[in-house]
C-alpha cells in the first residue's frame, strides 16, 4: 500500500469516527447531552475560570464545562463532542507511527481509546473533563516523543498534574515506554516525589482522590462503572428530557412502546397525560408506580424530583416547585450549579414577587451564554407588577396559585391539589391531579363524593373513561374482568400483604 492510500485511508478513518460520533449524539442521545448539560452552569468570568484552576485538572475540567455549555444547541454539542474523538483518534495515531506512514494495524489501534472512552461515558456521572485530560496527556506526550528524560520533566510533571489532573501518569507512562524501560527508574523516582508532594499540598483532599482525578466523576471518591449505556436508565434521561422541552405528544408515545417501572417514569407519563388533558381517560393504562405516581415525595438527588418540580410549576403550586427545584440543585454532588434548576428558581422568586432574590439568580445567569438573553428579559420585568400580571405564564400562575399559606404536608398531597382547584376552577390540571391521587391511594369514598367536580368544572362532553372505570371497580366491588384500575388496585394490595 502505498503512502498517499495510507494516508487517505487514515484521513477516512478520523471521517468514520467523527461522523459515526455526531450520528450517535445527536440522533440517538442528544437526552444524554441535555443530561450533562443541565448540571452545570458555565460562566464567561475570570473569577470562574480561577476557581476552576485553583485545583488539580482545572484545565480539563475548565475546558470540559466550556464544551459542555453548547450542549444546549444539541447538534453543536454533539459536532465538538465528536471533533473531540476525531483528535484523541489522531493523537492516538501520532504516537502509534511516531511520524512515519501510518500502518493499518496502528489505524485499527488507534480505535481502541476512542472505544474505551465511549463505553465508560456511558456512565452519566463520567464528566467531559476526564477525555479532555486525556487528550491533553496525549498531547503532551506528541510533543516530547523523541526526547528523553531530563530536568524539564521534573517542572512539567507537576504542571501537566495541575492542568490536567491525574490524567497525567497516562502521560508518564507513555514517555516510559518512548524513552525505553532503562529510564524506568527516573519515571519512578519522579512519581514518588509528586506523591510527597501531592500530599503535602493537597491536605484538603484524600490522597487517593487526588491521584485519580477530583474532577472526572460527579460523585466524590466514585469511580466510572463499566455498565455501557443502561437501557433503562437512558430511558428515564429520555423521559426527563422530553419534559424539559415540553414535547408531551412524544412522552406517551413513548410511553406506549416502553415501560420503565419506577416512580419518576409514573410522574413524568402522568405530567404529559395531563398536559394533554388525557389524565383522568387513560392514567391507568399505564404503569402506576402508587401513591407517588403523580408526585414523588422529596427526595435528596439530582434527578428524581425534576418531573414533580414540573408538575408543581404547572399546577401553581410555585413554591413547592421553587423547594424541589433548589433541593435538586443542591444534591449535585461536585458542587455545580444548574443552568436549569436556577433559571426554574429565578422564575418562581418573579411569580412570587421577590425581585430582589431573583435579580441574584438572573445575574449568574447573564453571566452564561445560553441563559443570558432569557435573564435580560426577565430582569427587565422585575418590580413591574403589570408586566409580570400580563406574562401569559407568570400571569397565569399567580391567579392560580394558593391564596393563603398553610404547612406543606406530603402525606395530604391530595387536599392540596383539592383547595388548589377551588381557589381557581379554571385549574383543570389541579382537578384531574386531585381526582387521580384519590384513586391512587385508594380513596373511594373521596372519589366519589367529588366526581361531580370533574362533571360541573371539568370541561368534558362525557364522564371520562378512567373515571366510568373507576366507578365500575367500586360497584362491582373491584370483580370488573381486564379494568384497568382493578388490575391497579389487586397489585398495590398484593404489595401491601408481602411480607
Amino acid at each position: 500500500m502505498t503512502k498517499a492510500m495510507k494516508t487517505y485511508l487514515s484521513g477516512g478513518l478520523s471521517v468514520l469516527v467523527g461522523t459515526g460520533m455526531f450520528i450517535f449524539w445527536y440522533v440517538a442521545y442528544p437526552h444524554a447531552l441535555s443530561y450533562q448539560e443541565q448540571y452545570q452552569l458555565f460562566l464567561w468570568t475570570w473569577d470562574y475560570f480561577l476557581e476552576r484552576l485553583s485545583v488539580p485538572g482545572g484545565l480539563a475540567d475548565w475546558l470540559g464545562e466550556f464544551i459542555v455549555q453548547f450542549y444546549y444547541v444539541e447538534w453543536l454539542g454533539a459536532l465538538l463532542l465528536a471533533s473531540l474523538f476525531v483528535i484523541l483518534q489522531r493523537l492516538t495515531l501520532r504516537l502509534l507511527t511516531h511520524g512515519d506512514s501510518p500502518r493499518v494495524l496502528s489505524m485499527c489501534l488507534s480505535l481502541v481509546p476512542v472505544a474505551l472512552l465511549w463505553w465508560l461515558m456511558g456512565d452519566i456521572n463520567v464528566l467531559l473533563s476526564l477525555p479532555v485530560a486525556v487528550i491533553l496527556s496525549l498531547a503532551l506526550a506528541c510533543i516530547r516523543i523523541r526526547k528523553g528524560w531530563s530536568w524539564v520533566d521534573v517542572l512539567i510533571l507537576p504542571v501537566a498534574y495541575w492542568l490536567a489532573g491525574s490524567a497525567v501518569w497516562l502521560y508518564v507512562i507513555l514517555r516510559t515506554i518512548q524513552t525505553g524501560w532503562r529510564h524506568l527508574w527516573s519515571a519512578g523516582w519522579l512519581v514518588a516525589v509528586q506523591l510527597m508532594v501531592y500530599a503535602w499540598l493537597l491536605p484538603q483532599w484524600p490522597l487517593q482522590m487526588a491521584m485519580t482525578g477530583l474532577n472526572y466523576y460527579r460523585i466524590p471518591l466514585h469511580y466510572p462503572q463499566l455498565t455501557g449505556y443502561d437501557k433503562e436508565m437512558y430511558e428515564l434521561i429520555r423521559l426527563d428530557y422530553l419534559v424539559r422541552h415540553e414535547r408531551w405528544d412524544e412522552i406517551v408515545k413513548r410511553a406506549g412502546d416502553t415501560q420503565v417501572r419506577t416512580p419518576f417514569w409514573s410522574n413524568c407519563v402522568n405530567l404529559a397525560l395531563s398536559q394533554k388533558r388525557l389524565l383522568a381517560d387513560r392514567m391507568f393504562d399505564f404503569y402506576q408506580s402508587g401513591e407517588d405516581a403523580l408526585i414523588l415525595p422529596r427526595t435528596r438527588d439530582l434527578t428524581s424530583m425534576l418531573p414533580s418540580a414540573e408538575a408543581f410549576w404547572r399546577l401553581g403550586m410555585v413554591n413547592s416547585a421553587q423547594r424541589y427545584m433548589f433541593d435538586s440543585q443542591e444534591s449535585i454532588l461536585n458542587g455545580r450549579k444548574s443552568g436549569r434548576c436556577t433559571k426554574r428558581i429565578a422564575e418562581c422568586m418573579i411569580v412570587n414577587g421577590h425581585y430582589q432574590t431573583a435579580a441574584k439568580q438572573l445575574d449568574l445567569l447573564k453571566k452564561s451564554l445560553f441563559y443570558r438573553d432569557w435573564a435580560e428579559e426577565a430582569e427587565a420585568m422585575l418590580g413591574d407588577e403589570a408586566k409580570v400580571n400580563a406574562h401569559p405564564v407568570y400571569g397565569r400562575l399567580r391567579r392560580m396559585r394558593y391564596k393563603d399559606n398553610f404547612l406543606y404536608n406530603y402525606e395530604e398531597i391530595d387536599k392540596m391539589f383539592g383547595l388548589l382547584f377551588m381557589n381557581n376552577p379554571e385549574n383543570k390540571m389541579a382537578l384531574d391531579y386531585f381526582l387521580g391521587q384519590m384513586l391512587l391511594k385508594g380513596n373511594m369514598q373521596g372519589f366519589q363524593q367529588y366526581l361531580q367536580w370533574a362533571q360541573q368544572y371539568g370541561g368534558y362532553r362525557q364522564m371520562p373513561l378512567g373515571y366510568q372505570d373507576a366507578m365500575r371497580c367500586i360497584q362491582m366491588r373491584g370483580n370488573v374482568p381486564d379494568s384497568p384500575y382493578a388490575k391497579y388496585v389487586k397489585r398495590m394490595m398484593e404489595r401491601r400483604t408481602e411480607p
